[in-house]
């Protein structure tokens, strides 16, 4: 008998019966070696970690882990113990679990922001300090109003009051409300706004007034936090997208990399665009990617058309993305990181003293690894 001959083959019903065993074994083993499907917790097993990993000075602790148990619920977003630490981390830093903290010397600081606004809109400085001078409804004038406010609820509430009781009002003082962040997580009102579709409570009164409200204030904190997707290989660099916007972290790794492959210094502040920029007069980040034109092989316009999705997810995935990190890290002779903490000093009337985005990102995270040690 040859030796092919004696080769078993699927026609034989014994060696077919013993290849059927080994296959079915085989698929069993794969099913075992499987990772388990992510356990599907209730409300309440959620609320019990998010109140088990606050710090221990927290008051009303089962209201605070309701509002961020539903505002998971509502975003879809997984409550893993990395993300809701995250949320408690942020918190913590931005006003101690307070909803409507105070803010000391917030009406100087107001009447302050107030002028300025108004200087820059030409309303005259006068005609502000006129209508200041009208009474509202609780007797005092609004002038009294605001100098005595002591939270930004408070502060917030009175100007809009005031637009809508002064004549022309909207018209005249509308874009001066000196508030332009409120609540738990301190998040910009016009992020809210603009993001108040799928808000899961009733609105009695505006978005705005929302964001003051513990419940308001953690649902469009969380999601400004949380509810984009970004590829980050620690939560570092999202806390310094909370404070600088979406993507800052990974357009600044970007703006490093051209700097790498160019040679030409950039801010790495994340804005890759100067706003409204027309195409023959660029900003720094375009004219510094526009440098290396030839050997990327893009056009002005297909470089501009990348870097317009520097507010999306998209943009990683951009040709302009690729080409200009193979660039820079061939000339680095190794991979360059894909997310570098922004470069920006942090203005605001309530800031005192100077502060970064970096500084803010690394206070959150050593917040965050604190509550992560707490279970």
């Amino acid at each position: 008998m040859s030796a092919m001959s004696a080769v078993p083959t699927l026609s034989n019903p014994v060696f077919r019966r013993v290849v059927i065993a080994c296959v079915a074994l085989l698929v069993l083993a794969g099913c075992a070696t499987r990772p388990p499907a992510q356990v599907q917790r209730t409300p309440a097993e959620i609320r019990a970690e998010v109140m088990q990993r606050m710090p221990a000075n927290v008051a009303d602790r089962e209201e605070w882990a309701r509002d961020i148990q539903v505002a998971f619920s509502a975003q879809d977003i997984a409550p893993t113990a990395e993300n809701l630490c995250a949320v408690l981390a942020v918190t913590e830093q931005e006003s101690t679990f307070t909803a409507d903290p105070r803010v000391p010397g917030l009406g100087k600081i107001a009447r302050e922001e107030i002028d300025r606004r108004a200087a820059s809109m030409h309303v005259p400085k006068f005609a502000v300090a006129a209508a200041l001078r009208i009474h509202s409804p609780d007797g005092r004038s609004y002038a009294e109003r605001i100098d005595g406010a002591r939270t930004e609820r408070e502060l917030s509430e009175a100007f809009e009051d005031f637009i809508d009781m002064v004549p022309a009002g909207k018209r005249l003082f509308g874009g001066l409300n000196p508030v332009h962040t409120g609540g738990p997580m301190q998040v910009r009102i016009d992020f809210a706004q603009a993001h108040a579709d799928g808000y899961p409570y009733p609105v009695p009164g505006t978005i705005r007034r929302e964001v003051f409200t513990r419940r308001g204030g953690m649902y469009f904190g969380i999601l400004h936090l949380l509810g984009y997707e970004a590829d980050y290989p620690e939560p570092l660099y999202r806390f310094a997208d909370f404070n600088a916007g979406w993507h800052a972290s990974r357009n600044a790794a970007f703006q490093a990399a051209v700097s790498a492959a160019t040679g030409i210094e950039l801010a790495l502040d994340g804005d890759l665009l100067r706003p409204g920029a027309p195409l023959d007069d660029p900003g720094a980040t375009e004219r510094a990617v526009r440098a290396l034109q030839a050997r990327l092989g893009m056009s002005d316009r297909a470089i501009r058309r990348a870097l317009e999705k520097g507010d999306s997810p998209a943009f990683a995935g951009t040709d302009l993305y690729e080409r200009v990190f193979a660039l820079a890290d061939a000339a680095a002779g190794r991979p360059l990181p894909r997310a570098v903490l922004p470069g920006i000093d942090l203005h605001s009337p309530k800031i005192t003293r100077k502060l970064t985005t970096a500084w803010f990102a690394n206070r959150v995270n050593d917040r965050w690894k604190q509550c992560m040690a707490r279970r």
